[in-house]
């Protein structure tokens, strides 16, 4: 039996994220360090393909829309295929630094145009299918720490051969992102968007000046920055207080199997009842969570707000971007996620950087209080932002 265009997406972006996260979870900083990397150079090396995708998701989501999503699918695909390999050849840091940046082009073109390209194909129920293909993500984001820390756990007495093996594995994951996206039925019919580059960024002036589209960008993007903090802090708040690193493991994987599990339902739920108090009820859920950590010190209520917080980021992220497809037409779908895109990663990698100072000067409790106060802020925000104007009686 065929599999259908929206399981070969799903499977496609199920390895694409599994080859991309592990290149770097546990592999890089690991890896770095045997370069002989310090803490700062592997913060560096780190940080290169988040900046890529806040740099590169607007362009991706751009050419998606001119020249076709199944073309920069494509495009996306062959970075995953052959970047693993060029770690093999790495010997000095800046020569990793600089495949970073190309690796990250992968995801950073991948994401936003297979959202946008899902928002293409689907409308009544594009937030339940938005759900299933993040589900799918998610599963290889799962699995890729998983295999690569075995990996390297396995080969411990020589860690280069460890290490070649796991992008040896990461590469073999990326030539088959490539032969599944090459199958992909191309929803454009090998056509391009014959409009010039003037009325191309005309667009794109409309896709950024939509106010609806800036909030809700804005919003994920806040919720990103607590989970960013709550990643990073987490670790070394649960160290501090006496838990740990096996029960800190059990933190970060209740909360993805919880993501896993109810994105599909809760996508589906924004379909029925409507996408903009379902992300305003969501951010509340995750400030009062990030907030809470600091208030506890044993395992069960801590355990409990993890997973409590894996759920409001899957009540927000669930209708982030079907709310953002809704408020984009189908010429405009890749601009606007590429607008998310570059958007939450710039949430992402700001909430550890900014956590930390609050960390080094207050401590490691009210890193998550400062993310508290600042997701409920943008909940606001974009409760505010987004509120229809009542039409004119008169």
């Amino acid at each position: 039996m065929k599999p259908s265009p929206f399981t070969l997406l799903c499977t496609t972006g199920l390895f694409a994220i599994f080859s991309s996260t592990i290149s770097k979870s546990p592999t890089l900083p690991l890896f770095t360090s045997y370069l002989g990397g310090d803490p700062s150079m592997i913060g560096m090396v780190a940080a290169v393909s988040a900046f890529t995708g806040i740099a590169v998701s607007i362009p991706a989501g751009i050419l998606a829309d001119r020249w076709g999503k199944k073309r920069m699918l494509v495009i996306s695909a062959v970075v995953f295929a052959s970047a693993p390999f060029l770690y093999l050849l790495v010997t000095e840091i800046w020569q990793l630094a600089i495949i970073r940046f190309y690796h990250g082009l992968a995801t950073a073109i991948f994401v936003p145009v297979a959202m946008a390209l899902i928002a293409g194909l689907f409308h009544g129920e594009r937030g339940e299918k938005i759900g299933w293909f993040s589900t799918a993500t998610l599963i290889g984001r799962f699995m890729a720490p998983v295999v690569g820390g075995a990996i390297i756990g396995a080969m411990a007495l020589n860690p280069e051969i460890g290490y070649k093996v796991v992008y040896i594995v990461c590469g073999g994951a990326g030539i088959l992102v490539l032969l599944l996206a090459l199958k992909i039925p191309d929803p454009d019919n090998g056509a391009k968007n014959h409009r010039n580059w003037k009325e191309t960024l005309s667009a794109l002036r409309t896709v950024i000046s939509n106010k609806g589209i800036l909030f809700t960008s804005v919003v994920e993007a806040a919720i990103l920055f607590a989970y960013g903090t709550f990643e990073t802090f987490m670790p070394l708040y649960s160290l501090k207080i006496g838990l740990s690193a096996y029960v800190v493991g059990i933190f970060l994987s209740a909360q993805v199997i919880t993501l896993a599990l109810t994105k599909p339902v809760m996508g589906r739920f924004s379909d029925k009842h409507g996408r903009r108090p379902q992300i305003f009820t969501g951010a509340l859920l995750g400030a009062a969570c990030i907030g809470a950590f600091s208030f506890f010190t044993s395992f069960a209520p801590l355990l409990i707000l993890s997973v409590l917080f894996g759920l409001s980021l899957s009540i927000v992220t669930s209708a982030t971007s079907a709310l953002i497809a809704d408020l984009s037409t189908k010429e405009t779908h890749g601009a606007a996620m590429g607008t998310l895109g570059s958007i939450m990663d710039m949430g992402h990698t700001a909430g550890p950087l900014f956590s930390g100072f609050i960390a080094a000067y207050f401590g490691l409790a009210f890193s998550f209080t400062g993310a508290s106060a600042i997701l409920l802020f943008f909940a606001f925000v974009f409760l505010r932002g987004t509120i229809r104007p009542k039409p004119s009686t008169s």
